[in-house]
């Protein structure tokens, strides 16, 4: 467990594949939320139980299947809200944009839209220090935008325009175990990660085109 805060509850949690689910909590009032339950629903069950956290919200970073994986399970058992962005095709309770801020208790939650790996993508900036980045940036690396909705254009204005324009020292927590660290910061990548090297958006698009 990592605090922010002396508030803030903050567990990363990686069990049964490569991706990671996250809750987040406010330890004085008991609110919670979890990020992409994937398939960790009975240890992030038990993680809610075991602290007595009451559920608040069930947050996808987007809609693919390895990541919205357990919801239902989860929103059955505490009567939790699952959150999306607006364009998103899952099935979800509540809608988000780009700047909407969600609390859990007095945690501040702030979406960041970051289209590019799907068109539902989202980060969120939790106490303006630890983001959750999906599938949009990992440790040493990026998300895919191959697949459907995928779009490099979008992604490097979500990268180069929005996320590497945060502070250097927020804490970067990506949505699979893809690098050599589970967790890193906005210097480090800016450092590290070759696909955050200085590029055009044209030279960025045929790059993405050749990985």
């Amino acid at each position: 467990m990592k605090k922010g805060s002396n508030d803030l509850f903050f567990k990363q949690l990686q069990r049964h594949s490569d991706n990671f689910s996250y809750v987040l909590a406010d330890e004085e009032t008991k609110e919670a939320g979890i990020v992409d339950v994937s398939y960790n629903a009975d240890d992030l069950e038990e993680i809610i139980r075991t602290h007595a956290f009451a559920l608040k919200y069930i947050i996808n970073t987007h809609g693919h299947a390895d990541h919205v994986e357990g919801n239902l399970k989860l929103k059955g058992k505490f009567e939790a809200k699952i959150v999306g962005h607006k364009f998103t095709k899952t099935n979800i309770d509540l809608k988000v944009d780009d700047g909407d801020v969600l609390t859990i208790g007095k945690i501040p939650i702030k979406v960041i839209y970051t289209p590019g790996h799907t068109l539902d993508s989202i980060c969120l900036l939790v106490e303006g220090k630890k983001l959750l980045t999906g599938d949009t940036l990992f440790v040493d690396e990026c998300g895919r935008t191959d697949l459907p909705g995928g779009s490099a254009k979008s992604l490097y204005n979500s990268l180069f325009n929005k996320l590497l324009k945060l502070g250097r020292e927020v804490e970067v927590y990506p949505g699979h175990d893809y690098g050599p660290k589970p967790s890193s910061t906005i210097q480090e990548q800016k450092a590290t990660n070759y696909v955050l090297l200085p590029r055009s958006l044209g030279d960025f698009v045929n790059f993405m085109k050749q990985t």
